[in-house]
């Protein structure tokens, strides 16, 4: 299947794990990839790619890194809204700063990006959006709840910016990856330690909450080898709607077709929430 030639693309959330390995990618193929993040210097070592600052919870980062990107290339062909955090914990204790600031990175943030890099998309009559979603937003699990809504609502703006920008040219991909080795998953242990104490409610189940937060990087698919088979897929000539890879990519959505009483009954099994019955 035909691919996309010398596309400029900037990703979002290029410091480590999938951002990373996907700038890589793209360069690799000879695109003109500028990798951002928040902290320029955790860009130290991209070969082939530009580097900009891009912080997507900040109006005029993204302003000034889109602008940059213009200035230097003429053009963005190719977004890729990368970047995110992870917040673990049951969702009544989680703090609400914390998921606030999920919110703000995950959903806000790529929108944010969304809306700066349009125009000259639009004005082109061409692009390519691809935001990274998961899996757990097609199939949530405890203790990911804050996590798994902000990717749920990246699969949904992404199925409406579809119609929306296509009237400009502008294609859409949706990217669910499963378990693909990264630093997210470590960032999201900060603070677990608050379930173990007397004060929650779901202090017996505080090792399964550190298991949750730990079980993306049980067999993950390497970043290298994920970044070739998403970067093949969303850089086809006919853009699909949704690229998948990484463990439990394939499996998981299957799996939300289940009786729902019996996905409640596996995952409070699973998770050690029956415990909580006594």
């Amino acid at each position: 299947m035909s691919q996309l030639k010398k596309q400029v693309v900037l990703i979002t959330g290029c410091s480590t794990g999938i951002g990373r390995a996907l700038a890589n990618e793209f360069a690799r193929l000879g695109h003109p990839t500028f990798a951002t993040a928040r902290n320029r210097n955790a860009l130290a070592g991209l070969e082939d790619c530009e580097t900009l600052q891009l912080d997507v919870t900040d109006r005029d980062s993204i302003d000034n890194a889109v602008n940059e990107v213009i200035d230097r290339a003429g053009r963005i062909d190719v977004l890729v809204n990368n970047a995110g955090i992870n917040v673990f914990g049951p969702l009544t204790e989680v703090p609400i700063d914390d998921v606030r600031q999920l919110l703000e990175t995950n959903v806000t943030g790529l929108l944010a990006v969304t809306q700066a890099v349009f125009p000259f998309m639009a004005k082109q009559r061409r692009g390519r959006i691809v935001n990274i979603g998961s899996v757990v937003g097609i199939f949530p699990t405890p203790y990911t709840g804050a996590y798994s809504a902000t990717k749920s609502a990246v699969h949904t703006m992404s199925d409406i910016l579809r119609v929306e920008a296509a009237p400009f040219g502008i294609e859409v991909v949706t990217v669910q990856p499963g378990g693909v080795r990264s630093q997210i998953g470590n960032k999201g242990l900060v603070g677990l330690e608050r379930y173990s104490q007397e004060t929650s409610f779901y202090r017996k189940v505080y090792d399964r909450i550190v298991e949750r937060a730990n079980l993306s990087q049980q067999d993950p698919m390497e970043t290298d080898q994920f970044a070739r088979k998403i970067v093949k897929a969303v850089m086809r000539t006919n853009a699909p709607r949704v690229a998948r890879a990484g463990n439990g990519a394939t499996l998981l959505p299957i799996l939300r077709w289940l009786p729902s009483g019996l996905i409640d009954r596996i995952l409070a099994k699973r998770f050690g929430l029956a415990a909580l019955n006594d």
